[in-house]
């Protein structure tokens, strides 16, 4: 069985700059194929060793956006001494910025995510994503800036976590024959609600890796390709009802989907 790359995403702060980096590089390549580890706010240098060593035992890549110099000076020596490949995601971009602005950098963790308007904002979306998941309580329809509506396992929930991080309020609503969908999805403007929809034989795929990962029987009706056409084509029926914009999410990764969700947004704001 093929070994599964892992990469270290390491940061003396957050870690979603060197988080986002890396996982478009990952996209790149087959989902689950590599794996990602962010370890956050690193402040000393006994973690780096321990940090090294284990990427030493997994050989695996240290990807990091450390601004304290002592912090990464240690994690490149370290590194180097123990043959762990690194990549700097920040360094070389400060190093050109010095160079052209003739100032010196601030060298300080965090200045990215300080506690201004914006970072409230950011999870006040984030916390509005989780509460309204999955169609727990329709209130949130009324007052999300995008709800998003498909059958189960079109990634509905990444992309609604990923629009937050963009500081969007979305929430999702699954679509399911013998449900019916709040009332409040008809009530709102088509440029408010998005669906997405997904190649049946896809689907197919994804279910039963679920209900394999889940360690039940891959022949559950859930994921059986008559019970998913049926699905689809009453998605397809509500969302023709609230006529709004259809995403085709087959072989999208989450990043791509966001990207034409935001485009629709920005257009219905023009």
């Amino acid at each position: 069985m093929e070994k599964q790359p892992v990469v270290y995403v390491v940061s003396d702060s957050v870690g979603e700059t060197a988080d986002f980096v890396v996982r478009a590089a990952v996209s790149q390549f087959n989902s689950g194929f590599i794996e990602i580890r962010r370890i956050s706010f690193v402040n000393n240098q006994s973690h780096i060793s321990e940090i090294v060593r284990e990427a030493k035992e997994t050989a695996g890549l240290i990807a990091y956006t450390i601004v304290l110099p002592e912090l990464r000076d240690a994690l490149v020596k370290e590194a180097k001494s123990q043959a762990v490949p690194i990549v700097d995601i920040l360094g070389p971009m400060m190093d050109s910025l010095a160079k052209v602005s003739g100032r010196a950098p601030k060298m300080k963790a965090g200045l990215l995510h300080k506690l201004d308007k914006n970072y409230f904002k950011k999870v006040e979306a984030i916390e509005f994503a989780v509460k309204y998941d999955d169609g727990k309580d329709p209130r949130g329809i009324i007052r999300s800036d995008v709800v998003i509506i498909g059958v189960s396992r079109t990634s509905k929930t990444p992309l609604c976590m990923y629009l937050a991080h963009k500081s969007i309020k979305a929430a999702n609503v699954p679509l399911v024959p013998e449900v019916a969908p709040p009332e409040e999805i008809f009530s709102l403007p088509k440029n408010k609600i998005i669906g997405l929809t997904i190649k049946p034989e896809l689907l197919n795929e994804i279910r039963q890796e679920r209900l394999r990962t889940l360690g039940l029987k891959s022949g559950a009706d859930y994921a059986s390709l008559e019970r998913i056409l049926t699905e689809l084509e009453y998605a397809d029926g509500i969302m023709r009802k609230v006529k709004c914009p259809v995403i085709d999410v087959s072989n999208k990764a989450v990043e791509e989907t966001a990207s034409k969700v935001l485009e629709i947004l920005r257009f219905d704001k023009q």
